[in-house]
């Protein structure tokens, strides 16, 4: 009994879904969060537009349309098969390495400076209560007994 390349492929897909460290990935959906929905969305509309009175030859404007539009695509289809990997490889490695700073570094250094700050916090506020609330009770005693009286001459 010889397999096919159909049962080879679910098997393949079964092991992917079934690994808890992967997300299935939607092949018709590449953007569900819409990270590039008006950044790079560029069209020959977006880029090229003739006003009203200067036109070209039709022809020529289909011609242009259509060498835009395959020389993107290609272009883009190109690039990607043959940097996609590696540059994918880089980016995954700096989000990487920027999780592990985050993890270890960023978030412990920020814990330590609260609990820091507490401490001085603390320090800081028996200062001032020691210091000048007997300060402010004094002067504020001294010049409750001020009068203020406001006359309005004409």
């Amino acid at each position: 009994m010889t397999a096919t390349m159909a049962d080879i492929n679910n098997g393949y897909e079964q092991r992917f879904q079934a690994n808890g460290h992967h997300k299935e990935i939607d092949l018709i959906n590449r953007d569900p969060k819409q990270v590039n929905e008006d950044v790079v969305k560029v069209d020959f509309e977006d880029v090229i537009a003739e006003p009203d009175g200067t036109h070209s030859l039709d022809g020529v404007w289909k011609a242009s349309y259509t060498t835009f539009t395959v020389s993107k695509y290609w272009c883009y289809r190109i690039l990607s098969a043959i940097l996609g990997i590696p540059v994918a490889l880089l980016w995954g490695f700096l989000f990487a390495c920027l999780s592990f700073c985050h993890i270890w570094a960023v978030v412990p250094c920020i814990k330590s400076c609260l609990i820091e700050s507490q401490c001085l916090s603390r320090i800081y506020s028996l200062a001032i209560h020691t210091f000048c609330d007997p300060l402010f009770e004094a002067l504020a005693k001294i010049f409750s007994s001020v009068g203020v009286v406001l006359r309005k001459e004409v």
